[in-house]
């Protein structure tokens, strides 16, 4: 695969920009909670002149398009749409789970991946994945929004590796399921895993205009508890 992609992720409390050219990758990664928004274009224009490349001879741009932080996941949509728009190029979603799971592959080998992010409010964003021949993952338990107690993941014969920050947060669903949380393990989803997982994804026909590029939440209502004495 020789496509030129453009990624951009500010789902989590990461913060990450990667330019693939053909089988090389650059990134730039940093934690940055609250300056998503002051990193994200610098670190976009980084990575161009180090790969001596513009906008407009790329083939897409990538973004996380979650589950994650509701402000975070609209950030990067923001500023990639903006960015796409102005160089005319298509878009593609790339899930963070996914890209936590292709990042354990990078960094530890794994092939089977439970993906969790603590999603706040008692429930986890979570899904399984297992690593196909051709590199892509196939989804053994699709992204789901739950209570860790309600995780239910399917057959774990073999090795399973965990990403994401959610094993942490809750560490009994780790222990029900029979699995050991590395202390050295992934726990926020980067670009430089996102522009792998986009060739697949343009393969599929997946890319699309910038105007109709859409986010992932999977928590689609909230209820919200009054405070004692407030209307």
């Amino acid at each position: 695969m020789t496509s030129k992609i453009l990624a951009v992720d500010t789902a989590t409390e990461n913060c990450s920009v990667a330019l693939k050219i053909g089988d090389d990758v650059i990134a730039r990664c940093e934690m940055a909670p609250r300056e998503h928004t002051t990193k994200v274009l610098p670190m976009v224009d980084e990575v161009l002149a180090e790969g001596g490349i513009t906008l407009n001879q790329l083939d897409a741009l990538a973004f996380g398009r979650g589950p994650g932080s509701f402000t975070g996941v609209r950030i990067g949509i923001g500023i990639a749409q903006g960015l796409a728009f102005g160089a005319d190029l298509p878009m593609v979603g790339i899930s963070t789970l996914a890209a936590m799971a292709e990042q354990v592959h990078r960094l530890q080998g794994g092939e089977q991946v439970i993906s969790a992010i603590d999603a706040r409010m008692n429930e986890i964003y979570v899904a399984q994945f297992t690593r196909q021949n051709n590199g892509d993952w196939l989804e053994n338990h699709p992204e789901a929004v739950t209570r860790p107690e309600q995780f239910c993941p399917e057959n774990l014969d073999g090795q399973w590796l965990l990403a994401g920050t959610g094993w942490q947060a809750y560490p009994d669903l780790a222990e029900r399921l029979n699995l050991s949380v590395s202390k050295e393990g992934v726990l926020f989803p980067e670009s430089q895993d996102m522009v792998a997982l986009a060739d697949f994804a343009l393969s599929r026909g997946e890319a699309v205009a910038a105007e109709l590029a859409s986010p992932i939440y999977l928590r689609d209502t909230v209820t919200w508890k009054k405070l004692p004495g407030r209307e």
